[in-house]
């Protein structure tokens, strides 16, 4: 069984967490194995460049962050989301991306499937450029980028939210979003089993 990470960037519950969730529900129905985890609440500190990760391959702050790189280290997937700020990723989810130095040690994110979710105020609202971030990101770590597929095609899971449960009332949101976790645990699956 596959375990398929999602990483909710925003510092609140609404939007991109619920569409986190509908990702790892249509992964779940796939057979994999889900965990959800909410930046907004976990205690993280932003990198100081203090170089210790280089040298030891652990970072020198104590905080929340050495558990969640445990967690997305030991997945086969990871989707990461993100509402848009300012047309990219909101400040906890740069943290998370910073304090990753770890994992490039020994490319602990190596060939995992990786997908992204944006929650934009409007459907032209920085969804593309957020999840292009967050593909970065992953391409950095040398991890596998996939979108929402067939028939949908878009970068991943895009959704409008304004208001804490717009996306509830977003059909598009969350078709593309399950259709992200669905991708994702598929391709984990098939190739963890191949292995």
């Amino acid at each position: 069984m596959v375990k398929i990470t999602g990483i909710v960037g925003s510092p609140r519950k609404g939007n991109t967490s619920f569409l986190v969730e509908k990702a790892l529900e249509a992964a779940e129905k796939e057979g994999a194995e889900t965990e959800i985890i909410f930046l907004g609440k976990s205690n993280i500190n932003p990198c100081i460049a203090c170089e210790i990760c280089k040298k030891t391959g652990k970072c020198s702050i104590e905080d929340d962050m050495e558990d969640i790189l445990q967690k997305i280290s030991t997945s086969q997937g990871i989707i990461i989301g993100s509402p848009v700020y300012f047309g990219t990723i909101t400040a906890q989810t740069k943290m998370l991306m910073d304090r990753s130095r770890p994992l490039r040690r020994n490319f602990q994110l190596k060939d995992k499937v990786c997908g992204a979710i944006a929650v934009g105020a409007a459907r032209n609202g920085g969804q593309e450029t957020t999840c292009s971030a967050i593909h970065d990101f992953f391409l950095i770590h040398d991890g596998i980028v996939v979108g929402d597929g067939n028939p949908t095609a878009h970068y991943g899971g895009t959704g409008v939210g304004g208001e804490k449960t717009a996306c509830q009332e977003d059909e598009v949101g969350m078709e593309t979003s399950r259709n992200l976790g669905k991708r994702v645990a598929i391709l984990a699956r098939d190739l963890y089993h191949s292995r």
